[in-house]
């Protein structure tokens, strides 16, 4: 009984963990590169669809042992693969199975909670900004560099030279284009101090 209560929890562990890396990415994507704000509650259904998929899959890994575990009873021949199973097998499979059932259990309990699932999505976040912070601090490392300090610095030079021109000016360029946007419509606003828009921009502090 303690060997499967451990497995279950050891499986519900890696179940989580791989819920958290899908959300990480998915933070990634729809928060840090959209330059949007983090809510927690907005990411609770996509956090509630990866932990359902996943429960889902553990099931079906359980139905599956069920079948291996039923084609290999009163099987005593020679085995010729690591998945053709005999009677001798019979209980591990039926062990694994009842190991599955419950890590869909734990995972659906999980489901239920809503705010042990507000931790998993934080968790997530957490190591979103961990990447964003470790990418900005290995470009800094090789922007501080000096030159004769790097031993790879000419054959690199080209290709940080190609990720300026298609990675950083365009990045830059959208980011003014976007401030413009924001500015004019700024200029809109009827709590504003000049209701023309930017008739007086150039004299603000």
């Amino acid at each position: 009984m303690g060997r499967n209560a451990d497995a279950i929890a050891e499986g519900e562990a890696i179940a989580v963990s791989a819920a958290r890396l899908e959300l990480k990415n998915r933070i990634l994507v729809t928060t840090i590169a959209a330059d949007a704000n983090f809510d927690t509650d907005r990411f609770m259904p996509q956090a509630r669809e990866v932990v359902e998929r996943l429960a889902v899959e553990s099931e079906q890994a359980a139905e599956a042992l069920r079948r291996l575990r039923k084609r290999a009873w009163g099987r005593h021949s020679q085995s010729h693969g690591t998945h053709d199973y005999r009677d001798k097998d019979v209980r591990n499979l039926r062990r694994r199975a009842k190991q599955s059932i419950g890590v869909a259990k734990r995972l659906r309990e999980l489901l239920d909670d809503t705010d042990r699932m507000r931790g998993v999505i934080e968790k997530a976040r957490d190591a979103a900004w961990q990447d964003v912070r470790s990418n900005i601090d290995r470009r800094l490392n090789i922007e501080a560099m000096r030159p004769d300090e790097d031993p790879d610095y000419d054959r690199m030079r080209e290709a940080r030279m190609q990720a300026l021109r298609l990675v950083d000016l365009q990045s830059l360029a959208s980011q003014m284009r976007a401030k413009k946007k924001a500015a004019g419509a700024d200029g809109d606003d009827p709590d504003g101090e000049s209701p023309d828009g930017g008739a007086e921009e150039g004299g603000r502090g």
